[in-house]
């Protein structure tokens, strides 16, 4: 496949030959092409909508009609390609030529706004596909079913605010003289509150679960709802100011992904920052620092089997060489093998309760010996070289002369790789989820939901939930349990389309409004565009395909969905699938749709916290009295936002258009396409 790129004064253009590797069907593929490239072009100039795509899907994706043997060895690889190229015309693609080969076109607009509309519609393609299927249909209709309940008779529309009445209770506000009276009523006709979600909790003003609850309003976003491995937080942004305590807003962290370059050159993890983060210290406490790293991984890995197995000594830890470092290496790469072939699935997946010897048990399968084997070795290579560069404690000088030495700052770069594998998963998190709905969305409700998930609740609510876990990875790799200090230091997020202007722009305010010193900020702080990587515009069903396609290969599977094979598996199982296809990763993961990466610290000194230089966090809004900073936090929003918002003319307005009588017609209820020719699935 290859790729070109050339460009006017108004748009770029991106040409890509479609050749993935289908042997004898390679005709049918291009006959198929051809005949999607007719119905693309009958359209005209029409946007392709979930409607369209669907149709697609259920006519290009049919099964072959009597094919030969080897036509039936290649018809899942056939699919799986069609269900990629139909993915890539929901975002955009056109095929250009289908003769001597399929040739795919991109024209990508400079405006922003069009941009932005582009991938609007793509993630809306996806959204409006999952809320068709049956069980998604089913939960949503229930949902908006009257039950009875504990409390009374209820349905997801008893936790929705009527517009007109919040536009009524609204409608005197600017009528008031002095900001302050002003306030005065926007405290009593909205006063928000955070209630985390958890599995079986029950709302106690309408006795729905909180969970259904949340999830119905997920499926309300543009973009689809999918869960996430790792932690996460769910939460719930309530009004107590009328009946029921509708809901504002909802948010979702979940686990900081691993790889961000924007947010790691901005934290100083990258490896041309480490050093002169270090340069900035004391050079003995650079030693001690370095050092102590050092040494806590180093103790933290099993390695009694190891040394049974005359792999490594004791001894090896202090000195180590060339020959004990090569026997690790060959060893890892001999376990993950034997993993690959063999997976102790059915020992990862046991997670509660587990005793030392079990955790013994788990760090001696294939994978975590492979992982133990290859750290120790990663471990040893650092250890080697500060000792042939003279660091230790009582020579802490021999740092200052260390940083000229490429393999020493190459030695650092790795260590500090190692601490932020281990601090990104639980001193940090990701923003998975975070806005408003209606009618609370007309009156720049999001930005409140962006204050609210920087209050010690938050903090607390993590800390609580997580400190007493154990570290299901670090537990596997020590052979005992391990519980790591759930301290939540950092914040971070991407905007969903590529424009700077989101409801996280300008979300600022000075940290003595809530209790903090005047030299500090909340602020969500706009780190730069992210490269525009990842499997977003891949469909649940060609993720499917794909799946089945790496699971009928004959050859051990690299990844296998077990817990602690790496960091996104989905990436590496799609890498797996696409070359299994013989087409390029690096094309197709790269969807380009850039997007605005934010950080907002919740502790000033968390870059030393993830960097390990501090252990304990600072934290900007003080974490005494919790809900009174929440409350703090919905009072600048009213203030700085909220009483902005409502001198815009036609809002009142805006915000009365949601109505909860009959016929409902409210902005908060999700919408679901009809299709009279519902789809069913093609593979099983």
């Amino acid at each position: 496949m290859l790729s070109q790129r050339f460009s006017t004064d108004f748009m770029t253009t991106q040409s890509v030959e479609f050749t993935p590797n289908v042997k004898y069907l390679t005709e049918t593929l291009r006959k198929r092409c051809a005949s999607i490239q007719t119905e693309l072009e009958s359209r005209g100039e029409s946007f392709v909508d979930s409607m369209f795509i669907d149709q697609l899907r259920r006519v290009y994706l049919a099964p072959l009609e009597n094919p030969t043997r080897r036509e039936l060895a290649e018809e899942l690889p056939l699919v799986t390609s069609l269900s990629i190229l139909i993915d890539l015309i929901a975002q955009g693609w056109k095929i250009k030529a289908t003769t001597p080969k399929v040739l795919l076109e991109f024209e990508a607009e400079e405006s922003p706004e069009a941009d932005k509309q582009r991938i609007r519609r793509a993630h809306l393609i996806e959204r409006d596909s999952q809320v068709k299927e049956p069980s998604v249909t089913a939960f949503i209709r229930s949902m908006e079913k009257r039950r009875l309940t504990p409390v009374g008779w209820h349905s997801i529309f008893s936790v929705m605010r009527d517009g007109s009445e919040l536009a009524e209770a609204l409608k005197g506000v600017q009528e008031l003289e002095s900001e302050e009276a002003q306030l005065g009523v926007l405290r009593s006709v909205i006063r928000p509150y955070l209630q985390f979600v958890d599995s079986e909790a029950v709302c106690e003003q309408t006795g729905l679960r909180l969970n259904d609850i949340w999830r119905y309003f997920r499926h309300t976003w543009v973009n689809s709802y999918k869960s996430v491995p790792g932690r996460s937080m769910m939460i719930l942004v309530r009004d107590a100011a009328a009946p029921h305590h509708p809901v504002i807003g909802i948010a979702a962290l979940g686990s900081a992904v691993v790889q961000q370059s924007v947010r790691d050159r901005w934290i100083g993890w990258d490896s041309a920052h480490v050093a002169e983060q270090l340069k900035a210290l004391p050079v003995k406490k650079v030693t001690s620092i370095l050092l102590s790293q050092l040494g806590s991984f180093t103790r933290e890995v099993y390695i009694n089997d190891l040394i049974a197995d005359r792999l490594l000594t004791r001894s090896d830890l202090r000195k180590p060489s060339d020959a004990v470092i090569a026997r690790l290496l060959k060893e890892s790469l001999r376990a993950i093998k034997q993993h690959r072939r063999y997976p102790h699935s059915a020992k990862q997946k046991q997670t509660e309760n587990l005793r030392r010897d079990d955790w013994r048990m788990r760090a001696e399968t294939s994978l975590f010996r492979s992982k133990r084997c290859k750290l120790l070795a990663t471990l040893l290579s650092i250890r080697r070289t500060f000792t042939e560069v003279g660091i230790s404690l009582r020579n802490p000088q021999a740092v200052h002369n260390a940083y000229d030495k490429a393999r020493f700052r190459f030695a650092v770069a790795q260590l500090f790789r190692l601490a932020k594998g281990e601090r990104v998963g639980i001193k940090m998190m990701d923003i998975m989820v975070c806005g408003s709905i209606a009618p609370y969305s007309s009156i720049l409700g999001g930005k409140l939901i962006c204050y609210l998930l920087c209050s010690p609740e938050v903090v607390r609510h993590y800390e609580t939930r997580y400190g007493g876990q154990t570290s299901l990875i670090a537990s596997s790799m020590s052979g005992k349990s391990v519980k790591r200090p759930a301290e939540l230091v950092l914040l971070c997020t991407t905007s969903l389309y590529g424009s700077a202007l989101s409801q996280y722009s300008r979300v600022k305010l000075p940290a003595e409004i809530v209790g903090g010193t005047s030299d500090d900020k909340i602020e969500f702080e706009n780190l730069g565009l992210s490269e525009g990587f990842g499997v977003f515009h891949f469909s649940r069903e060609t993720l499917r395909l794909m799946n089945l396609l790496v699971s009928r290969a004959k050859e051990y599977r690299k990844v296998n969905s077990i817990f602690g094979e790496g960091v996104n598996p989905l990436m590496r199982k799609i890498r797996e699938g696409l070359s299994k296809l013989g087409l390029p990763a690096e094309v197709l993961l790269k969807h380009g749709n850039k997007r605005v990466v934010y950080g907002v610290a919740l502790a000033s000194n968390f870059r030393s916290i993830l960097l390990g230089f501090s252990t304990k966090p600072n934290y900007i809004i003080p974490q005494t009295k919790p809900r009174l900073r929440t409350e703090g936090l919905s009072e600048y929003w009213r203030r700085r936002w909220l009483l902005k918002r409502l001198r815009k003319g036609g809002i009142l307005e805006e915000v009365a258009k949601h109505t909860l009588v009959y016929p409902i017609q409210h902005g908060a209820q999700v919408y679901i396409p009809t299709d009279p020719d519902p789809i069913l699935p093609l593979w099983t």
